[in-house]
């Protein structure tokens, strides 16, 4: 993490990264120019690195220059009429291929082929290292594209943020805070860990993502990343967790606009639970707090064995498996308590008592939070 004037920035492409993506483009422009010398062109201020380091890779001769748009003096309309600053020799004829460090609404774009359609060239092409489809306004065709990334705010590699950041090696994402709360819920079995979630998940408008509920609707709707899951399954293998992390991603995505997520049935790992919190860090936000009631175990297997008899399931009748359940439950949880305890994210909240009352007690850690 870095900080520019008052705002964060995250890492988001790596320098390796950004050196295979130029590489990518020297090859398919050296592929296409063939035994032509082309005129490349860098758009300053941001493409100076990208320029440096493309024709350094660039294995035919060249030519390279800079330019730079600037309004004409007095023009303040937000459709300014632009000029080009640094075009001096005469491109009659020649291949140019402009060299962009990002494309994003695509204006500067504009702007360039207004003027350069009056320079008589032999073919005018587009290339940039960055490119925000979500973005681009624009239908001019853009003939070489090193990595489409979503519609944020970066820095590094020539891009800046109010002058610095520019001499970056590698790409950073700016970092929004997000004002979510966003809780996993922990419960043995028969502590009311479902009904207390939909009390919650009204109380402070949350969505609730039950890891069951989402498996059981990718594998019925046959969804990609469900049958996926089946293919593992069928074959008596566990489902990799980044397939789940996966079906988790999709349903926050569905509920981008949501005030927070309570996550029922998952991590039940480490691994999990790091795999959450890079997931949640992705969207600039964070788990604020594991949450597990807490049930003597003689009431467990007492409500276990009273809901078997209406529930019709199985492993809510036979006391010996309820116990196992039990004990599989404090077995994962146990490291989950210690993942989070030391994020000083660990609440123990009392499960015995009618509903309202422990949903008082959720509600004030939550509250707190």
């Amino acid at each position: 993490m870095i900080k520019l004037h008052d705002k964060n920035f995250k890492p988001f492409v790596s320098a390796k990264e950004i050196d295979a993506a130029l590489q990518r483009m020297v090859d398919e422009i050296a592929k296409d120019v063939g035994d032509e010398i082309p005129v490349f062109v860098g758009v300053l201020n941001g493409s100076f690195m990208v320029v440096s380091d493309f024709v350094k890779k660039y294995p035919n001769p060249c030519e390279v220059t800079f330019i730079k748009l600037a309004s004409y003096e007095g023009v303040k309309s937000s459709e300014d009429i632009q000029r080009l600053i640094g075009l001096t020799q005469d491109l009659t004829g020649r291949t140019v291929i402009i060299l962009e460090d990002i494309i994003d609404t695509g204006k500067t774009l504009f702007e360039i082929h207004r003027i350069f359609k009056n320079e008589k060239v032999k073919a005018l092409k587009i290339a940039t290292l960055f490119y925000k489809p979500e973005a681009y306004k624009k239908d001019f065709k853009l003939h070489y594209i090193g990595i489409e990334i979503p519609n944020k705010f970066i820095v590094g590699y020539g891009l800046d943020y109010d002058g610095l950041g520019r001499d970056l090696p590698e790409v950073y994402q700016i970092k929004q805070t997000q004002h979510m709360t966003n809780l996993v819920l922990f419960g043995p079995p028969g502590a009311g860990k479902g009904t207390q979630a939909e009390f919650l998940k009204e109380k402070y408008n949350l969505v609730h993502i039950s890891t069951g509920d989402v498996f059981r609707y990718n594998m019925k709707n046959d969804t990609a990343l469900g049958m996926l899951a089946k293919s593992f399954i069928e074959k008596g293998q566990l489902v990799p967790d980044q397939v789940t992390i996966d079906m988790l991603n999709a349903e926050v995505e569905k509920n981008a606009d949501a005030k927070g997520f309570i996550f029922d049935g998952f991590p039940r790992t480490n691994a999990q639970a790091e795999a959450l919190d890079k997931l949640m860090d992705s969207k600039d936000s964070q788990i604020n707090a594991m949450i597990a009631l807490e049930v003597d175990d003689e009431v467990l297997v007492k409500r276990l064995l009273e809901r078997g008899k209406t529930s019709g399931r199985k492993d809510d009748a036979d006391e010996t498996v309820i116990r196992n359940r039990i004990k599989v439950y404090y077995d994962e949880t146990a490291i989950l308590k210690d993942y989070y305890a030391a994020q000083n994210k660990y609440f123990g909240v009392d499960g015995i008592g009618g509903i309202e009352e422990i949903t008082e007690r959720l509600s004030a850690v939550i509250n707190k939070l």
